[in-house]
């Protein structure tokens, strides 16, 4: 187990029986970033990488 998966697990826990936007969790990360400029660069990897999720299915 990934130390995340507690964090996610948690996430699941208290908000999976919400829906959001992608425009709320957008939001989100770009406060996370302000707060906490030293994880820039995983949250620009993490939305990038959502961003770009059904690329593949394209391609095939």
């Amino acid at each position: 187990m990934y130390f995340t998966d507690r964090g996610i697990e948690e996430l699941v826990e208290r908000r999976g029986q919400e829906e959001v936007s992608v425009s709320w969790l957008a939001e989100r990360l770009r406060e996370f970033v302000d707060l906490n400029p030293e994880f820039e660069t995983p949250v620009e990897r993490l939305a990038t990488w959502l961003a770009r999720l059904d690329d593949d299915d394209e391609e095939d």
